[in-house]
């Protein structure tokens, strides 16, 4: 899974957000590192949802401009748990091999 997907799954997985929201919260979760476009987030948003792991939640009507909320899917929820063993488990692997180093090793 690219990093970008990873971040929005996790972005959602506290609950429905707006495209803008989710851009918010990719950069929260990022520590500002990833910065979201608007295209490419929808476009990401189009994949994910045609995969099953993103689903359109409501839409809005705020200051006369549409908002649409996405949440995830049950797929989604696990795609997203997966995703995050895997990277803890890779984590993990790195921490144990950079334990071993020797000193003057770098």
């Amino acid at each position: 899974m690219r990093e970008p997907t990873f971040l929005i799954l996790t972005a959602l997985a506290e609950g429905p957000r707006h495209g803008y929201g989710i851009i918010q919260e990719v950069g929260a979760v990022s520590g500002g590192r990833v910065k979201l476009l608007t295209g490419t987030l929808y476009t990401a948003l189009e994949r994910l949802t045609a995969e099953g792991l993103v689903v359109l939640d409501r839409e809005e009507l705020v200051d006369g401009r549409g908002r649409r909320y996405f949440r995830l899917t049950a797929d989604g929820l696990s795609a997203l748990r997966a995703e995050t063993v895997r990277l803890r488990e890779l984590a993990t692997a790195a921490e144990q091999r950079l334990g071993t180093l020797r000193p003057g090793v770098a």
